[in-house]
């Protein structure tokens, strides 16, 4: 308990503060005791659902961050995560109207606190942008984890084997979306197929982009290390967990809408989600949790795939948060449990064990 709380402690103060903000909003806003728990329910029931939605996250941030040297993972900690609280939760959300609607970033903020149904309804119209940009950003991001040439683990043998018979082909991944989204696309009007199809293609060239800076980041680094100089940065990784950040931002912020149009409630409920992604983040890194369990960042980037694919559907199906939410629990839960069941096997020092791997 007391090793939960270290980790935990800083995000459990926050959620009290957001809380009390909340419940003083409330008062300030209905002058009733009813109005005001319904007020901090919708901020409970946000920060759950951005909590379920982003556990994966917390996963891959964990993978790159351990790669990482020790200031980079302490500016990600902090300056990367203020970015991902205050940026994309309240400041991603008001750009997208200050720029859909061509109004300026006070105007913006005016609307969203005097003209809520307005504001969500712009924000709501740009959705397909955001799926076609967000989808097409984390469908690679997983196919990427199991096309990788080095991987030689595998949680569900069957199909997992079969991907990586294919990691030698180049580029293959960016096959599989560019595919995938051409077909959503062709459900679309035109006028959408064009927004959807472009918001793909810029999310697999922000993909791209961002692993290409980070490669030749790497490339410099390895040379100053043959030199004898001393490496510090981690540029690119942190670049790239800013921008994986911000896809998985988007289903949390336009699924908010679901439950209330009012910015504060969703900045509030949203930022207690974020902070506790932080603290999982720090936990998985600091104790080791993805070495210890040996299917843990399987099951993360299966529910990255089946959220980036989830993203792309929405462009022209609508499916609930609260199922995209369940289904990535499931598989992160299924991934553990199989990883402490192969742990279990191991320890007894069974040379083979039965049905270690899911076929």
């Amino acid at each position: 308990m007391a090793t939960l709380l270290r980790f935990y402690t800083f995000s459990l103060v926050f959620t009290a503060i957001c809380f009390i903000l909340a419940g003083w909003y409330g008062w300030a806003s209905t002058g009733t005791l009813v109005g005001t728990l319904s007020i901090l329910w919708i901020v409970f029931v946000l920060s759950i659902l951005e909590v379920s939605l982003s556990f994966d996250n917390a996963v891959v941030n964990a993978t790159v961050l351990r790669e990482m040297d020790p200031v980079w993972q302490r500016r990600f900690l902090t300056i990367g995560i203020l970015i991902a609280v205050f940026g994309m939760r309240i400041v991603f959300p008001i750009a997208i109207v200050a720029i859909a609607a061509n109004l300026g970033p006070v105007e913006a903020v005016t609307l969203s606190l005097n003209e809520p149904e307005e504001y969500e309804r712009i924000v709501s119209d740009a959705h397909l942008g955001i799926a076609g940009f967000g989808g097409a950003f984390l469908a690679m991001v997983g196919l990427s984890f199991f096309f990788s040439a080095d991987k030689d683990v595998h949680w569900i043998a069957s199909i997992e084997r079969v991907i990586n018979r294919f990691s030698s082909v180049p580029a293959i991944e960016i096959g599989f979306v560019l595919a995938l989204v051409y077909g959503i696309s062709t459900t679309l009007t035109e006028a959408d197929s064009l927004v959807f199809l472009t918001a793909a293609i810029l999310g697999l060239v922000t993909y791209i982009g961002v692993n290409a800076l980070g490669a030749i980041i790497e490339q410099r680094e390895a040379r100053k290390k043959a030199a004898g100089e001393i490496v510090r940065s981690g540029l690119g990784g942190f670049l790239y967990l800013e921008v994986l950040d911000a896809s998985f931002s988007f289903d949390g912020v336009i699924g908010a809408f679901a439950l209330s149009n009012n910015m504060i409630i969703i900045a509030l409920g949203l930022s207690v989600g974020a902070m506790f992604v932080r603290s999982m983040t720090i936990h998985l890194v600091e104790q080791g949790t993805l070495a210890q369990y040996r299917y843990l960042e399987h099951g993360a980037f299966w529910a990255i795939i089946v959220l980036g694919v989830i993203m792309l559907l929405s462009a022209n199906i609508h499916i609930p948060e609260t199922i995209t939410g369940l289904i990535g629990a499931v598989l992160i839960g299924l991934s553990l449990w199989w990883s402490i069941r192969h742990n279990r096997v191991a320890a007894r020092g069974d040379d083979t064990p039965v049905n270690s791997e899911p076929n």
